[in-house]
């Protein structure tokens, strides 16, 4: 699968090759050079989507702050 530059691509597209790249470290076959490639690689996608979901919370924030009646609530995700 050919590697994207990490800003290129959506935060849905890094958090799926994040998850591919646990799996194949996980399964503790990769030789340790291809290891540490594809750590930096999801080391680099963690702080990408990190910088998204920062992003994304301070448009929230700004949008809830025009409507003075909305109340800021904490998420919880259902399982």
């Amino acid at each position: 699968m050919p590697k994207k530059p990490a800003s290129t691509i959506s935060f849905e597209q890094s958090l799926s090759e994040l998850e591919s790249i646990v799996q194949r470290l996980e399964s503790g076959q990769l030789p340790l050079e291809d290891a540490l490639n594809e750590f930096e690689r999801g080391v680099t996608l963690a702080r990408q989507g990190q910088q998204q979901l920062q992003q994304a919370e301070q448009r929230v924030q700004i949008l809830l702050a025009q409507d003075e009646h909305a109340e800021l609530s904490t998420f919880t995700p259902e399982n």
